[in-house]
C-alpha cells in the first residue's frame, strides 16, 4: 500500500504530543529519533543548512536526491535547517529547547556547552527537558573528546576481536551494530526518563556512549573473562560453548542449525539420518560436543551436503530442530514470514518516488506504531515549524534566512 505520510499521528500514540528536537546525525542518534517519530513524538530534525546530515552523502545508492542510507533511519521526521556557528542560530535552538520535551545530540563533549546550549543551561530555564547526548567515548574520561564512528568503538570495545572465522583475522559485523544498539537503549532511557519526569516533575541529562553500550553488548563474552579469565576468540559463525550452533553448508545455500539442548540434538540426530551419533560417547552431552567438536562437525557437514538447503529445511522443520537458510537480501524479503509480518511499508517521497521501508518492527495492539511522514527533505519544514513552533511570521523567516542562520 502506498501513502504520502505527511499528516501529524493520530492521538492514541504513546508519545503523541510530546517534541523531540533532533540534533544527531549518522545513526545512533536519528536511529533513537526515529524510533521515537514512530510512537508518534513530533521530531524536528535540526541540519546544517545546505549539506545537511552527513548520511545524505552516503552512496551510492541514491534514490532520487536521497541516499538510501540517509532514507533508512530519518522517517517521521520535520527538517528544519539551523546555522549553530551564527548567534541567530543558537539562540534559535535555544528558543525551541524550551519547548521541547527532548533534546538528543551527538556532538563531542564540550561543544553545546560552549555554544550556551549544554544540559544545566538549558536545565535552568526548561527543568522538565529531557537532555540525552550521544557520544563515542561518554561525557568524562581520558577518551571524552576522541570522535569515533561504529566500526572503531566496535574495535575498542571488543566486538571486532570476537567477530570472523577461526584462524583469520578480525572482521566487522555486517551492519553499524553498535551504532544502532547505541540508538535502540537511548530510546529506552529517554522513555525511563520521560516517566521519570511524570513521576517527579523533573527532567535529566542521559549520557549515553557507544563505548558503554558495545561494552554491555558482549554478556555472555563479556562474562567468560570477568568471571572464568576466558580470553575471547574468533568461532566464525560457531558457538563457544553450544555444539552444533553454526551455519552448515548444504548441496546449494548454507543453512544455519541450533541444537541447543539435549532434546534438540537427539531430533536433528534422527532427522540427518544418524541416530546413532545420539548413543555415541564422544557426543552424549554438549560438554563432550563441545570438547569433540573436531570430530562432529566434519561429519555433520558431510551429511548436510548430500541435500540442498530447502530439502533440509523440510525434514528439520517436521523434527521441530531449530533451523534457517541464510538468505540473501532478495530471499530475505522474499520470504513468507516476513511478508505476513508486514516487514516492508511503501511511501510516496517527493523526489525518490515510491518508496519501499523497513517497517516498525514492535507490534502493538493499541497504539500502533507507523510511518506518518516520509523522509524529509533538507529544510523542508523549516518555515513550517518555526511558524508552528515559535509563532514566527514570514517577515522573521525571511530575516533568518537572510543572515544565515537558517
Amino acid at each position: 500500500m502506498m501513502r504520502l505520510m505527511q499528516s501529524p499521528p493520530p492521538p492514541n500514540r504513546p508519545l503523541t504530543g510530546y517534541r523531540v528536537l533532533d540534533l544527531s546525525r549518522i545513526l545512533a542518534g536519528p536511529y533513537c529519533t526515529m524510533m521515537l517519530g514512530d510512537l508518534g513524538a513530533d521530531v524536528l530534525k535540526v541540519e546544517r543548512p545546505g549539506c545537511g546530515d552527513d548520511t545524505r552523502a552516503w552512496g551510492p545508492p541514491f534514490a532520487g536526491e536521497e541516499s538510501t542510507y540517509f532514507l533508512c533511519c530519518n522517517r517521521n521526521k520535520r527538517s528544519l535547517t539551523v546555522n549553530l556557528k551564527s548567534a541567530e542560530g543558537r539562540a534559535l535552538i535555544h528558543e525551541l529547547a524550551l519547548v521541547s520535551d527532548v533534546l538528543v545530540h551527538n556532538f563531542t563533549p564540550g561543544l553545546m556547552e560552549r555554544f550556551g546550549l549544554g544540559f544545566e543551561d538549558l536545565h535552568r530555564e526548561n527543568p522538565r527537558l529531557v537532555y540525552a547526548s550521544i557520544s563515542a567515548y561518554g561525557q568524562s574520561g581520558p577518551y571524552a573528546e576522541r570522535p569515533g564512528y561504529d566500526l572503531v568503538l566496535s574495535a575498542v570495545g571488543g566486538m571486532v576481536h570476537i567477530t570472523g572465522e577461526p584462524g583469520g583475522g578480525p572482521t566487522k559485523v555486517g551492519v553499524a551494530l553498535t551504532d544502532v544498539l547505541t540508538g535502540v537503549h537511548a530510546t529506552a532511557a529517554i522513555h525511563a526518563a520521560l516517566l521519570y519526569r511524570e513521576r517527579f516533575g523533573i527532567g535529566q541529562h542521559l549520557d549515553i556512549s557507544l563505548l558503554d553500550v558495545q561494552v554491555s553488548a558482549l554478556v555472555n563474552i563479556a562474562s567468560n573473562y570477568l568471571v572464568a579469565g576466558a580470553e575471547a576468540k574468533r568461532w566464525g559463525t560457531a558457538h563457544a560453548s553450544i555444539v552444533p550452533y553454526q551455519v552448515f553448508p548444504t548441496a546449494d545455500r548454507p543453512i544455519a542449525i541450533a541444537a541447543a539442548n539435549q532434546k534438540l540434538w537427539t531430533a536433528m540426530c534422527g532427522a540427518l539420518g544418524k541416530p546413532e551419533w545420539s548413543v555415541d560417547p564422544r557426543f552424549l552431552t554438549n560438554a563432550e560436543r563441545v570438547n569433540n567438536r573436531c570430530e562432529l562437525l566434519p561429519e555433520m557437514e558431510r551429511v548436510l551436503g548430500t541435500k540442498s538447503c530447502d530439502e533440509w529445511m523440510e525434514i528439520l522443520v517436521a523434527a521441530t530442530v531449530p533451523c534457517g537458510p541464510v538468505n540473501d537480501m532478495e530471499h530475505l524479503f522474499a520470504d513468507p514470514q516476513v511478508l505476513h509480518r508486514k516487514l516492508v511499508e511503501t511511501v510516496s517521497h517527493p523526489t525518490s518516488g515510491v518508496l519501499p521501508m523497513v517497517a516498525p518492527p514492535v507490534k502493538y495492539s493499541a497504539c500502533p506504531s507507523q510511518i506518518d511522514r516520509h523522509p524529509p527533505l533538507l529544510g523542508e519544514h523549516t518555515e513550517e515549524v518555526l511558524s508552528e513552533v515559535l509563532g514566527y511570521d514570514h517577515n522573521r523567516f525571511v530575516d533568518l534566512r537572510d543572515c544565515g542562520a537558517v
